[in-house]
């Protein structure tokens, strides 16, 4: 469960090959998405190897991948994520339809918000993962 008397920031990456959907992530979620969690600080990642290079070095909350982005999508950055780093931040995947839910789950996702990105619909997901994480 998160610590609601934790004062620093949270650490929110945020993964897309397009500047315009990391924008749309963080106005969406803004800088205190619940008055019950810290402020976020956001990470913003244009590439693959850059995203596994920020999880390698530690100190992420919560990793936000869109599962559209080009040349490597976002749900097989989640997949290796998962299969490679312990105890591994939540992850929501942007999915390209509602349909591609299950890609998520198989991605081992813990949450996945479809495009168009829908800002009540991805602050309700996010403030519940980190509402739900493991203490650190």
């Amino acid at each position: 469960m998160a610590d609601s008397t934790r004062t620093t920031p949270l650490r929110v990456l945020v993964y897309s090959n397009d500047a315009d959907t990391r924008r749309q992530v963080i106005l969406a979620l803004g800088k205190r998405p619940h008055p019950e969690l810290p402020e976020l600080d956001y990470l913003e990642v244009a590439t693959g190897p850059v995203v596994i290079e920020r999880m390698d070095a530690g100190g992420i909350d919560l990793v936000i991948l869109d599962g559209e982005s080009a040349p490597t999508g976002g749900m097989g950055i989640a997949k290796q994520l998962k299969d490679e780093i312990d105890q591994c931040p939540p992850v929501l995947v942007l999915t390209g339809r509602p349909d591609d839910a299950w890609l998520a789950k198989w991605s081992r996702a813990e949450a996945a918000v479809p495009h168009p990105i829908d800002p009540i619909r991805l602050t309700e997901a996010v403030v519940g993962l980190l509402r739900n994480r493991p203490a650190a």
